[in-house]
């Protein structure tokens, strides 16, 4: 494996909460690259969490931010080019919250306060952090910025709910903001497409187990973890990526280009035949 990647960048990493985020993977390997980072996670996340030990592990600052705040944005990006004197390289967006799917309101009964706080903390957080960097001039000539998405942008899974909706929002929000900053600035934006991953926020959904399952089942190369994610997001922050932008990348073991597969097949058959149901 290359090695030393990301030597002298400085990025930031919006969303780790425990060993089962996706961000504090990317955290890690960013950090096993060569790069300096500051973790940042909305204050009643950093109280849930353990970054602290995260960030002791990789020798970085923790800085408070709610990422649906403007002002608390511009405070992080102030307070984290002072500690890297100078501008920052790469973000990280992995934030990612539904109240009607922790409350288990099904799509046709939504809720639309919580579908707005949906919104607002799952893809227009993307936005408020592309707005407030791109206004302060914050990230390098070059620099990469990456968010989390799924394949519920683009397809209906059962029990993802208004998650699916805000994902679609986010991809559209890399490719507006992506040709803005690209072209003034040379950044790049893009969003990752993840396999169904076990984290905390990911085990909050119906029937996730099975997604899981299926998800595995159908895609030839199997489910992407959280360590193959982290690898496709420290791609993106490398110089090897410069001219890739607006795009979402789906690192989901082929999922996503699949329409049924064999072990699909021999699973649903032998379901079919245990419950006897072929004439019925």
């Amino acid at each position: 494996m290359t090695t030393n990647l990301l030597e002298g960048k400085k990025g930031i990493i919006f969303g780790a909460l425990n060993e089962k985020s996706i961000a504090w993977h990317v955290a890690e390997r960013a950090w096993q690259q060569g790069a300096k980072i500051v973790l940042t996670n909305a204050p009643v996340a950093l109280r849930m969490g353990t970054i602290n030990e995260l960030a002791e592990k990789t020798g970085s600052e923790v800085i408070p931010a709610d990422a649906t705040s403007m002002k608390d944005l511009e405070i992080l990006f102030k307070r984290s080019m002072e500690l890297f004197d100078g501008k920052i390289d790469f973000v990280l967006h992995s934030i990612g919250m539904s109240p009607n799917v922790r409350k288990g309101i099904p799509y046709p009964e939504i809720n639309y306060e919580n579908m707005l706080k949906t919104f607002d903390v799952s893809a227009l957080s993307f936005h408020r952090i592309l707005q407030t960097a791109y206004k302060m001039d914050a990230i390098t000539e070059w620099g990469s910025v990456v968010a989390l998405s799924y394949v519920a942008a683009q397809r209906t899974l059962a029990g993802y709910n208004d998650m699916g909706d805000a994902k679609a929002l986010l991809e559209s929000i890399s490719r507006s903001f992506g040709y803005i900053y690209g072209r003034e600035r040379h950044v790049r934006v893009n969003t990752v497409s993840q396999s169904p991953t076990e984290t905390t926020a990911g085990t909050s959904i119906s029937g996730f187990n099975s997604l899981v399952d299926f998800s595995d089942r159908m895609s030839p190369l199997g489910n992407a973890d959280a360590s193959d994610c982290a690898d496709v997001c420290v791609m993106l922050f490398s110089d090897f990526t410069r001219k890739v932008t607006m795009q979402n990348i789906f690192n989901d073991g082929g999922f996503s280009s699949m329409g049924m597969s064999q072990r699909a097949i021999e699973q649903y058959a032998k379901s079919f035949e245990e419950c006897d149901c072929r004439d019925k």
